[in-house]
């Protein structure tokens, strides 16, 4: 933790104010989800977990995230409209992972049918830690771009109001003031905003395409409320509805129960739970129509983890954003040691290395929504198990980051208020707008900061073991 704390973490009767301060706040604030017990029921609600106090983070290395982020969004765009390079570099994976494979599928049967989207959305959030050296010097190191139903935008734009709050009740309002602004809602709705304005239908709704179990919702609340504020109308409907109620017309407009849909916006679709053979239909009849997807199946494809794997390759980026050196030199420097499992000579001696030292790696399949990787001795365990099997190639493998961890209490509701030991991950959220060729918006919009305590070594938030933070640049 940075200095500035050390004086608070270790006096219990302050903390415990200030903790009951803070959880005050948080209801106060919005910062809310529904809870376990009652997932479907708004009138049950609890604070979403957060740390107590604001997390250093060193002000070079956020400059550098945000820096990047504009470049991040054009090598998405870039690879979503790159058929030759999603085949390739998906070829091995679809062959031994069958949900990788059913979206495929669907990209290749609308591609030959021929696109009716001619308007393209893009809300990504590249997520980072800050790899400590053995020197003491901290580097930016990427974690993962999510291309599909990056959360938290919503409740992150309230959580800089609480610890703002906190740091004045323990005395530090100089420090309070340091604090920055965030609004990511207000962001990504100005994303979705255009894309429905360039749609060209005064008439048309943008759709939230959302999961069966919400307890997530007031996040996404808040980005809807901001397009409610520009007269935007907001319906929310399950892959069931839309296979139940969604129809195209001969232009391929989609029409959910007579409404027209602009823009289809999916917090749902990035896990394969979330689909059945009737949301699976649902999802074609979505990315046939000429509606706006965020993100539309070649864009989700752009963030599977053996895309990543493939763009560390020398050489791949240079073909994917010809003319941009120092964009490609800037994504370059947060790159960490991805290798690739395929089969062959080169993922033979990878799989080796990692099963003889399996604490130096991460192994990830290729899937979103946190709580999916492998470390150390399970690293080691499936390694072996699928080493000489094409099974390897539904994952990649990634360097360890080794963050230098910060003392902090992680705010629970029903749980004791105890110090951990914790690391953090900083996500910024990108939106970008395409219509036909032309750029019309590219932007960073608001960052997340997520903290855990270090024995836990994946998930995020909505899985349970990360909190909500705010950055305090040191």
């Amino acid at each position: 933790m940075a200095a500035a704390w050390q004086d608070v973490v270790r006096d219990a009767a302050a903390v415990r104010e200030a903790a009951a301060v803070a959880v005050d706040a948080a209801l106060l604030a919005g910062v809310l989800m529904r809870t376990g017990e009652q997932p479907h029921a708004s009138d049950v609600v609890n604070y979403a977990p957060f740390t107590l106090l604001p997390s250093a983070v060193p002000q070079a290395l956020f400059e550098q995230a945000y820096a990047v982020q504009q470049d991040f969004n054009l090598l998405v765009d870039a690879i979503s409209q790159n058929k030759e390079f999603l085949e390739k570099t998906l070829a091995s994976t679809i062959k031994v992972d069958d949900f990788t494979a059913q979206l495929f599928r669907i990209y290749m049967q609308v591609l030959e049918e021929g696109l009716a989207q001619t308007v393209f959305l893009g809300i990504n959030r590249s997520d980072y830690m800050f790899d400590c050296g053995l020197d003491g010097t901290a580097a930016l190191r990427q974690i993962e771009i999510n291309t599909i139903a990056a959360s938290f935008g919503g409740l992150t734009s309230r959580t800089a109001d609480v610890h703002r709050l906190v740091l004045k009740v323990l005395g530090k309002t100089e420090k309070a003031s340091r604090l920055l602004p965030n609004n990511p809602a207000k962001g990504l709705a100005w994303g979705i905003a255009k894309a429905w304005e360039l749609y060209g239908s005064q008439s048309a709704v943008v759709m939230f395409l959302v999961e069966e179990v919400q307890r997530n919702i007031f996040d996404q609340r808040c980005v809807e409320n901001e397009l409610w504020n520009r007269n935007i109308r907001v319906i929310r409907k399950r892959f069931r509805d839309v296979f139940e109620q969604g129809s195209l017309d001969a232009s391929r407009r989609l029409y959910m129960n007579g409404q027209e849909v602009a823009v289809v916006y999916y917090r749902e679709g990035y896990v394969p739970q979330n689909y059945d053979q009737q949301n699976w239909e649902a999802r074609l009849l979505l990315e046939r129509s000429r509606a706006v997807k965020c993100p539309d199946i070649a864009t989700q494809l752009a963030g599977t983890k053996k895309v990543q794997q493939e763009l560390s390759r020398p050489g791949t980026l240079e073909k994917l954003l010809p003319g941009r050196p120092e964009a490609i030199a800037r994504i370059r420097a947060t790159f960490a040691g991805l290798y690739s499992l395929d089969e062959g000579e080169e993922g033979d001696r990878i799989a080796a290395t990692a099963i003889a030292d399996p604490d130096r790696f991460v192994l990830k399949p290729q899937r979103e929504g946190g709580g999916n990787n492998l470390y150390g001795e399970e690293l080691r365990q499936v390694l072996e198990k699928i080493k000489d099997s094409p099974e390897r190639t539904s994952y990649i493998l990634m360097d360890k980051i080794k963050p230098q961890p910060a003392l902090n209490y992680l705010l629970r509701a029903h749980s004791p208020l105890q110090v951990s030991e914790c690391i953090s991950e900083l996500g910024i959220f990108g939106v970008y707008v395409r219509q036909g060729q032309e750029l019309v918006l590219n932007r960073a919009a608001g960052h997340l900061l997520r903290t855990k305590a270090v024995e836990h070594a994946d998930g995020g938030v909505a899985a349970g073991v990360a909190v909500l933070d705010t950055p305090f640049l040191v």
